[in-house]
C-alpha cells in the first residue's frame, strides 16, 4: 500500500500483525533496478519471514507498483485496489 501524501523515492509500505517496513524501487533510464527494504520511522519493522516474502512480493510487482503510482501521484488518476491471494514463490 502507499499513503496518499508519499514522496519520492517510489516506495510501498508492507503491514503485518502491527509491524511496518516501506520497499523503495529504484529506478535507473527508465528500468527497475534494485528493491531496497527500510524500517519505517517509529514503527516495529516487518519480522524476518514476513520482509522476505513482502520484497519478493514488491520484486514481482515492482512495474504494476510503479504505474499505479505514476497514475496516483503523477497523473492524478484514481487508482483501485488490488487484492493477491495466491502466495509468490
Amino acid at each position: 500500500m502507499f499513503y496518499s501524501n508519499e514522496h519520492e523515492p517510489i516506495h510501498v509500505h508492507g503491514k503485518y500483525q502491527g509491524n511496518e517496513s516501506k520497499a523503495e524501487i529504484l529506478i535507473e533510464n527508465g528500468e527497475i533496478k534494485e528493491v531496497r527494504v527500510k524500517a519505517v520511522k517509529g514503527r516495529k519493522p516487518l519480522k524476518l519471514n514476513e520482509l522476505n516474502d513482502f520484497k519478493k512480493f514488491v520484486e514481482v510487482y515492482a512495474s504494476e507498483i510503479v504505474q499505479k503510482w505514476i497514475d496516483y501521484f503523477v497523473l492524478h488518476k484514481q487508482v483501485d485496489c488490488e487484492e493477491i491471494q495466491r502466495r509468490i514463490r
